[in-house]
């Protein structure tokens, strides 16, 4: 009886200790687990932190002694560059927040301002316009000229139109003094879908230019009346700016467009030239400091990360990761 209870207490305790052990050692497996966790997490962290560490040293700027050059006589430079809308860099608030420092900056000798624009909205244009003709009267002293690169055409040459003189390249293409409203039509087609429209209004006129139904003609007559109007203030606004260097021409104000050689002798620009030549032969100061408004550092850095991903995204889909070879 005492030898079998000796053993069945050995057993016991046996098993007690095996489970100890088995629980110390599952004990033990988490705590390392966690710890590898840890581990990977700091990695991943640390990583992405040199990361952006290196997109900040890569976007951030090289040439410090330029910056200390503010302080001096300098040429101030202001970008006009792409569609002119108020969604988009072209804007009005844009550009009329960086020709306000440029003017404002007491060491510029002179602005240029740079163009390169295919045009855009109107509105935003003659806000531009305007707003360089009010710094040209408060700042009499500081000049403002217009470059143009490849582009300067509708409303891009309604805001240039304002500056002190207009330099072109002899391939820049200039002009377009015109007004356009795009539209389109789709009854023929809703009719052979068997497409019925329904638009409901109040206001007789409330629905015109409706491209799912036939055009009136009324409705054409007020939109040229508007398109007209908004014509004569852009010819307005050329002239006055250009005054008496315009040269008589049927064809000046119908739209078309010409190279920049060919816009010298219609007065459309006075001189062929760069941003540096006008900085240095016309200005008289080659270092050029540019007042262009830039989105902040960290919008800037996380648009820069978001197309590094979605190329990088791209590349590896191109390169076939994931498929089945």
């Amino acid at each position: 009886m005492f030898g079998k209870e000796s053993e069945s207490s050995k057993t016991e305790t046996g098993s007690e200790e095996w489970s100890r052990d088995v629980i110390n050692r599952l004990a033990f497996a988490a705590v390392n687990e966690q710890r590898r966790t840890r581990r990977w997490n700091i990695f991943f962290k640390v990583l992405l932190a040199l990361y952006l560490l290196a997109l900040l040293i890569l976007y951030m700027p090289t040439d410090w002694d330029k910056l200390g050059k503010v302080s001096e006589k300098h040429t101030a430079l202001v970008d006009l560059n792409g569609v002119i809308s108020d969604s988009t860099k072209a804007s009005a608030d844009t550009v009329i927040n960086g020709l306000r420092n440029a003017f404002e900056d007491e060491n510029s000798a002179g602005i240029i301002l740079r163009a390169n624009s295919p045009g855009g909205s109107p509105v935003q244009s003659g806000y531009i316009y305007k707003e360089i003709k009010r710094l040209r009267e408060l700042h009499p002293d500081t000049p403002l000229y217009a470059v143009v690169t490849d582009v300067c055409a509708s409303g891009c040459y309604y805001v240039v139109s304002a500056a002190d003189e207009i330099y072109v390249d002899e391939a820049s293409i200039i002009g377009s003094i015109g007004v356009r409203m795009d539209s389109f039509g789709f009854v023929d087609t809703m009719k052979k879908l068997g497409v019925e429209r329904r638009l409901y209004t109040a206001g007789e006129s409330k629905g015109f230019l409706d491209p799912f139904m036939p055009q009136k003609s009324t409705d054409v007559e007020h939109v040229k009346l508007l398109l007209d109007s908004i014509h004569t203030q852009f010819i307005t606004a050329v002239q006055q700016g250009r005054g008496d260097r315009l040269h008589d021409n049927d064809k000046l104000y119908t739209g078309l467009v010409w190279t920049g050689e060919e816009s010298i002798p219609m007065g459309l620009a006075d001189k062929i030239g760069s941003s540096s030549y006008v900085a240095r032969e016309v200005i008289g100061e080659e270092e050029i400091v540019e007042f262009t408004e830039k989105p902040d550092f960290f919008k800037r850095l996380s648009d820069r990360i978001g197309v590094a991903m979605v190329k990088g995204m791209s590349e590896l889909f191109a390169n076939g990761v994931g498929s089945v070879r």
